[in-house]
């Protein structure tokens, strides 16, 4: 097995590289290679759902680890094949058809934004707004065993503010982000380092993020490291949220970290056109980040409505309710290389696979520079879900009239989540929403497979 593993590594395509060692890390599947996309648009049934109790309520994140898929958000029951089920904001269940649900059932009290998985799967790390996990205290950050129901006493739970993003990189840290400002007896505000085993502050770093945005009219927007997404070499991380410094840095809704050996520090990667606003109730606006495969673009997803100041005029400019592109490995004079416009509706997530970009949030058109809630020349219906090929032309169904995807709007897909068998999109059950692609009963998730 050794030569032969030699022998396909030595002929093996860049991406089956990039999925082997993100296995050998440890990493979880969004950081590895997909299979030959695009996806279906015909999503798989029988997959969990939130249960119709008259509630809404939402999947926030999906991860994967060793054929289990972990969901975690703000929900109590979940339903499948007739059956319903009580879960409290975290629960799993098998990777594969029939997709059945398993026994996991720990007790959140609260939102949980994000889950990671440790190397084995034995381990979940676990950040949001809660107060208790199984009865006992635990304050917006935990570390829970999945083979039972329990959290690790020993393992510090104390975040004194929201957690809303956890990753595990390459090198061995646990990267959370919030508007917290102390977390396990640290002072590090905002996105802090952890070490596994401890749950303590390993100095990995010290990025000293500071401000939020204040522009005529804005809404509050409170210092947040909201997202994250960590690259497929897992040697650099994208960070979204509200900031306007970073490591002495001037940087606004993203900025991109480079995983040093010792430390981890901010990159020059960065545009100015980051620095613009959009509307006043929308001061943070890129929601969502993902790599290309090959590590060559960064796609953005982003709210916003529209240019702070608009004057009503067409074609749309900005990053507002738009999906963009840009060079990764480019630092000087960094523009967008494609952007396509909704027409005035949030996109809350993005990624990306060999073939196409997927986004989702609660979009009614693509193509649309020239409308604003309403279809503008050259519009096309891409309800939900939009996928668009990697030079920015949006897939559409035969005929070429509508999106190629399209999903219950809601109030939107909170993420889009790609394994090496298709993706996963998390939404919500707003106003009964059930529906992906031609199937209903899909309420909060959907997957759809590669061919």
């Amino acid at each position: 097995m050794q030569g032969l593993g030699r022998l396909l590594l030595r002929n093996a395509p860049v991406a089956v590289l990039c999925a082997l060692t993100a296995s050998a890390a440890g990493l979880m599947p969004e950081v590895a290679a997909a299979q030959s996309g695009p996806a279906s648009p015909n999503p798989d049934t029988g997959t969990p759902a939130l249960a119709p109790n008259g509630t809404t309520e939402q999947v926030r994140q999906l991860v994967a680890c060793s054929g289990v898929m972990y969901a975690v958000g703000s929900f109590t029951e979940i339903s499948q094949g007739g059956q319903t089920f009580t879960r409290d904001n975290v629960f799993s269940f098998n990777q594969a058809a029939p997709y059945k649900i398993t026994s996991w059932s720990p007790d959140v009290n609260g939102t949980v934004n994000s889950i990671q998985l440790t190397s084995d799967c034995r381990h979940a790390f676990i950040g949001g707004k809660f107060t208790e996990v199984d009865g006992s205290a635990a304050d917006n950050i935990a570390y829970i065993r999945t083979y039972n129901n329990t959290m690790v006493q020993g393992w510090p739970h104390d975040a004194n503010g929201l957690v809303d993003t956890i990753l595990r990189t390459a090198n061995g840290h646990l990267l959370v982000g919030g508007q917290f400002t102390s977390i396990n007896g640290s002072s590090k505000k905002y996105y802090v380092s952890l070490n596994l085993s401890t749950g303590k502050d390993d100095g990995y770093l010290n990025l000293n993020i500071s401000g939020h945005y204040t522009f005529p009219g804005a809404g509050v927007s409170n210092t947040e490291v909201y997202n994250q997404q960590l690259s497929p070499d897992g040697g650099h991380v994208l960070a979204e949220g509200t900031f306007t410094k970073v490591e002495s840095n001037a940087r606004q809704q993203i900025f991109m970290l480079n995983l040093g050996s010792s430390h981890g520090n901010v990159s020059t990667w960065y545009s100015s056109e980051f620095n613009q606003f959009c509307a006043d109730k929308h001061p943070f606006y890129i929601k969502a980040a993902a790599w290309a495969l090959d590590q060559s673009t960064v796609y953005v997803a982003d709210t916003g409505f529209v240019p702070h100041g608009w004057n009503h005029q067409f074609p749309l400019t900005g990053l507002c309710d738009a999906v963009a592109a840009f060079p990764a490995t480019r630092t000087g004079g960094l523009t967008h290389e494609w952007i396509n416009y909704t027409g005035c509706d949030s996109l809350y997530s993005v990624a990306a696979d060999d073939s196409a970009v997927y986004v989702g949030g609660h979009e009614r058109w693509a193509n649309n520079a020239s409308g604003c809630n309403q279809a503008g020349p050259g519009a096309i219906p891409a309800r939900g879900l939009s996928g668009f090929t990697l030079s920015g032309t949006l897939l559409t169904a035969p005929g070429g009239t509508t999106g190629l995807y399209t999903r219950g709007r809601g109030l939107g897909a909170d993420q889009i989540y790609r394994t090496f068998a298709g993706i996963w999109i998390a939404s919500d059950n707003e106003g009964g929403t059930d529906t992906c692609g031609n199937a209903s009963g899909l309420a909060g998730i959907c997957f759809l497979p590669y061919s």
